[in-house]
């Protein structure tokens, strides 16, 4: 009993693990289905992108609903012998949608880098099986690439061979942006060149590439030796100029600054020397002089009188010594 218990319990645990990877499988199996059911529809940025719907009998269409993967867009109602209505169902979409009368095509007018999306039409059929079926696409929308730039750098020359990297690049660089040099062959961005005198006739041209656009531009092997021995003659120039600059500086330096030490003392000296030369408050005293009168007297009305004042020079000398004592400090005239 013991043995015909065990071999039970494993049979049911081998059923249980039996079914649990029949169920894996079948979910592997529609993950691989539907992936292989979504169609990549590429976008221009500002243009108009077709969602088709392949449909076979677009007479047995009864209505069709168009949603992303965050809400609904369109309901789309077929009409026999007349154009489909067509009710959009979000803002966002408005004045932007228009359905083909001929195959019910989904068209999304002025498109955004918003309108990236995963868009699902599930359609309804007015037929006697009354099925629906989904059709799945994915939108990517893109920029229309404008012309690139090739910039060089690293620049060398010796022995008339002058090796240059080449860089090209796009303005407002996205994803799955390729890039492919010619003559070369060689794809990515950055192209090394070693450039020999033989082969100066050569362009080089650059193509940049996505989903919607290319665009390209090209450099001639000429242009870029002549660049490169100019870069390396003004790099030399630029070095040459900054030497000289460095040696102006090491003369004229030292000498301004002895020159203005130079004057600082010149300076100080003339203070110190006119300083001790500096005469005294001028003198304001009276220089004197006594007139010998003659013996016969004169009226008193006739008498003058005068007063002298130094002036007010250094070199003046005061004559106060020189006063007669006892004489008055105007001098009389009889």
């Amino acid at each position: 009993m013991p043995f015909f218990s065990q071999s039970r319990i494993l049979r049911k645990m081998a059923q249980h693990y039996l079914w649990i990877l029949l169920l894996c499988l079948q979910t592997c199996l529609e993950a691989a289905e539907s992936n292989t059911n979504i169609l990549t529809v590429s976008g221009i940025l500002g243009e108009t992108v077709t969602f088709p719907l392949n449909i076979q009998d677009v007479q047995q269409v009864s209505t069709i609903n168009w949603r992303n993967s965050k809400t609904s867009v369109a309901v789309v109602v077929a009409h026999s012998n007349k154009p489909p209505q067509v009710l959009v169902t979000h803002q966002y979409y408005n004045q932007r949608i228009n359905v083909s009368s001929q195959n019910y095509n989904l068209e999304i007018s002025n498109l955004r880098m918003e309108d990236s999306e995963t868009y699902k039409a599930d359609i309804n059929t007015d037929n006697s099986e009354k099925k629906t079926f989904t059709r799945t696409y994915k939108l990517q929308v893109y920029r229309r690439l404008g012309k690139p730039k090739i910039t060089q750098s690293l620049m060398t020359s010796e022995n008339s061979t002058c090796n240059v990297t080449l860089t090209c690049s796009v303005e407002k660089e996205e994803e799955n942006v390729t890039y492919r040099w010619s003559p070369t062959g060689k794809e990515g961005s950055v192209l090394q060149i070693f450039q020999i005198p033989k082969n100066q006739e050569l362009i080089y041209t650059c193509t940049a590439w996505n989903p919607v656009s290319n665009n390209s531009d090209s450099i001639s092997a000429q242009q870029l030796c002549a660049d490169s021995a100019m870069s390396v003659h003004m790099h030399h120039a630029g070095w040459l100029s900054g030497l000289v600059v460095l040696f102006l500086v090491i003369l004229i330096l030292p000498a301004v600054l002895v020159f203005l030490f130079w004057k600082r003392g010149r300076d100080s000296s003339f203070k110190i020397l006119k300083s001790k030369k500096k005469p005294d408050d001028v003198s304001k005293n009276t220089i004197y002089t006594c007139v010998t009168a003659p013996k016969d007297p004169q009226p008193a009305e006739l008498r003058i009188y005068d007063e002298i004042s130094l002036c007010k020079m250094d070199k003046t000398v005061s004559t106060q010594g020189r006063k007669p004592p006892g004489i008055s400090s105007y001098e009389s005239v009889i």
